[in-house]
């Protein structure tokens, strides 16, 4: 079974594209879990209009905040196998298929590569990893987190290392990305597999927001490390 996590947030306007390119990709027994941190807002009305159409969409009400919402939608996830998804990405037709071989392969988590697109799908870059030096070790990942979310798979397995994710982590995906590469395996796919909409440049923190951000993401992770061995 497959679960599939969109973190829902005030825009509605891709929602539906984002939700209708993962469909058509799921099985019967799989499932789209939309946690929306702004009940009555446009993205919650789409996905129950969609929820009360095919009993795979799934609405819950979210949590405030990039991390307590995506810890939400895993709450909600009882799927083997936890995809991450963009409410304003679109899936490429074999993204499932693909990512899929990778764990079939043996990983426990699966980075996929994407095209950068304006809000009309026109492509900007033609590969995300380029673009932003995405890397799989710890290191460069603690300098500078190249781990994204909405490109992630995870397996089932790695929950138990994963939560629970300590509060005020900035970065889910970093801390998803990181404790995987310790516990299990991560595997890259160059093949870009969505198009992944940019509609603002990603922000990067002052340095000492960066700095006091990394030294409490290493002090929770040392933690991890001795405790879950």
């Amino acid at each position: 079974m497959i679960s599939v996590i969109i973190p829902a947030s005030r825009e509605g306007e891709y929602i539906e594209e984002a939700i209708r390119s993962v469909l058509c990709q799921l099985s019967f027994e799989d499932e789209i879990i939309v946690t929306d941190e702004n009940p009555g807002g446009a993205a919650g009305r789409v996905t129950k209009r969609l929820a009360a159409e095919d009993s795979r969409v799934i609405y819950a009400e979210g949590k405030v905040g990039k991390t307590e919402n995506m810890i939400n939608g895993i709450r909600y996830a009882k799927g083997d196998r936890i995809f991450i998804c963009s409410q304003n990405d679109v899936w490429l037709p074999d993204k499932i298929k693909r990512v899929s071989e990778a764990f079939d392969e043996g990983a426990d988590l699966v980075m996929h590569n994407a095209y950068i697109t304006d809000e009309a799908l026109n492509i900007r870059e033609y590969s995300y990893f380029s673009k932003y030096g995405c890397k799989r070790g710890v290191i460069p990942n603690l300098a500078e987190n190249t781990f994204y979310g909405p490109l992630m798979a995870f397996d089932r397995r790695m929950l138990k290392y994963i939560m629970p994710v300590p509060k005020h982590i900035p970065e889910y995906d970093c801390w998803i990305g990181i404790i995987c590469r310790f516990f299990g395996t991560v595997r890259f796919v160059d093949l870009p597999l969505c198009y992944h909409r940019q509609l603002r440049e990603r922000e990067k923190p002052d340095r000492k927001t960066l700095q006091n951000n990394r030294r409490y993401l290493i002090g929770k992770l040392y933690k991890r490390l001795i405790f879950r061995r």
